[in-house]
Order: C-alpha cells, then sequence, then structure tokens
C-alpha cells in the first residue's frame, strides 16, 4: 500500500488550503486525515467512508474542513477553509483496509503553516 500527499503550504490567517491524498496496493474501508504539530501528539482531523461517505470530524475543525473522497481515483482530499495559526502542523493521510480495525497504513506527511 502506497499513500501519496500533497497540497501543504503556507498560508495567512483566514486562508485555506486543500490537501490531497492517493492511495493505491490495496482495497480500503476508509479514509483519514491526521495531524501532529510541534512538541504534540498526533490527532484525528477528519475521516469519511470509502462506501457510505460518512464523515467524521474534531470539533476544531467543523465547520472550517470538509473531507471527500474520489473512489475511483482512490483519493481523499481535505479542505481547509478559515484556517487558523493553531492548524499549523504536519497533516497526514491514513487508510484503513477492509476489515481493519485500526487505520494500517500511512503516508508521508505535509507541511501546512498558517501565519497569523
Amino acid at each position: 500500500v502506497q499513500l501519496q500527499a500533497f497540497g501543504g503550504g503556507l498560508v495567512q490567517a483566514g486562508g485555506y488550503l486543500r490537501l490531497s491524498c492517493a492511495a493505491s496496493g490495496g482495497t480500503f474501508s476508509s479514509y483519514g486525515w491526521f495531524r501532529q504539530a510541534p512538541g504534540k501528539e498526533r490527532e484525528f482531523v477528519a475521516a469519511i467512508s470509502r462506501g457510505s461517505g460518512s464523515t467524521d470530524y474534531r470539533d476544531s475543525v467543523k465547520g472550517r474542513f470538509t473531507i471527500s473522497r474520489d473512489n475511483a481515483k482512490n483519493t481523499v482530499y481535505l479542505q481547509m477553509n478559515s484556517l487558523k495559526p493553531e492548524d499549523t502542523a504536519v497533516y497526514y493521510c491514513a487508510v484503513k483496509r477492509l476489515l481493519a480495525v485500526m487505520y494500517d497504513y500511512w503516508g508521508q506527511g505535509t507541511q501546512v503553516t498558517v501565519s497569523s
């Protein structure tokens, strides 16, 4: 399984970025985005079911971030609007293979920096 994440960068507070992550080499049940800020634990950001499209978000990004997927391309997206300095982190995509309980494959991470 390979995951390639794209779309990170530097943006001013209030701006937006769109992350994408292409997955290959497996059959997946769900996609997720996580992030890790310097000196902090990795945290869940958003997830989407590959089949039903049901989504889940951490509270601090609800209403600002939108996760979506393109099953034909095995690609997941994270549209991030109204970005805040506290969103600064390395963002990782992850996939859960069929029948897996936890996310078992991770991308390499892409840096998102939000300046105030």
